[in-house]
């Protein structure tokens, strides 16, 4: 699960994810540790039980780009950490951090990451001024790293007009529109509906 930028609403759509597609959640890196983390925020929404969790592999105070963030407690962001959990055959969810091009390392992009991982991303888009150039950079930065697009989650924003040329060029399916909610309760999620099946998810 990746965006566009910070801020455009991954934790809402992973939580969103995880209730439709029975999934798993984690989160492989966290920056910043102040209450709520995303992953409590996903299990809050989602209403997550324990199994459901995997446990974050690097959990770093500061609320900053990782790479700031490990240099700040002199820890190295090792990719052999962030091997896939196994998650016995069901639907597992990964959160990053910002937009793709977020640096782990001053060497290591997430997205190169998600290019070692081998596999799709769900791209999480908020319509706002500036939105169709930041929609079409993070598809370019998939498409040049061979990552297949598994879906678009369109979070509401005040451009609606921006969604038909993300969309055209996506060329992947829109999974559902998630409306902005004051406070996102579960019951809210559970009311969202799919509006189709991510591509190489299970049903």
């Amino acid at each position: 699960m990746t965006g566009i930028g910070t801020g455009v609403g991954k934790t809402v759509a992973s939580a969103w994810l995880c209730h439709h597609l029975k999934a798993k959640y984690w989160k492989p890196v966290q920056s910043g540790l102040e209450d709520p983390t995303d992953t409590q925020a996903v299990c809050r929404m989602a209403q997550l039980t324990p199994e459901r969790v995997i446990p974050e592999a690097y959990r770093l105070q500061l609320p900053a780009s990782p790479h700031l963030s490990a240099a700040a407690e002199q820890v190295r962001i090792e990719e052999s950490k962030l091997a896939i959990p196994f998650h016995q055959g069901s639907n597992l969810i990964i959160e990053g951090a910002g937009g793709l091009l977020v640096p782990l390392r001053d060497d290591l992009l997430y997205a190169d990451m998600v290019a070692k991982w081998g596999i799709p991303a769900i791209l999480v888009v908020q319509t706002y001024l500036g939105s169709i150039n930041h929609s079409l950079l993070s598809l370019e930065a998939l498409k040049s790293r061979n990552i297949p697009v598994a879906g678009i989650v369109l979070n509401e924003g005040d451009q609606p007009a921006s969604e038909n040329i993300i969309l055209d060029r996506a060329q992947a399916p829109l999974l559902g529109r998630i409306p902005w909610m004051k406070a996102v309760e579960f019951q809210q999620l559970a009311n969202l509906p799919m509006l189709s099946q991510p591509t190489y998810f299970k049903g």
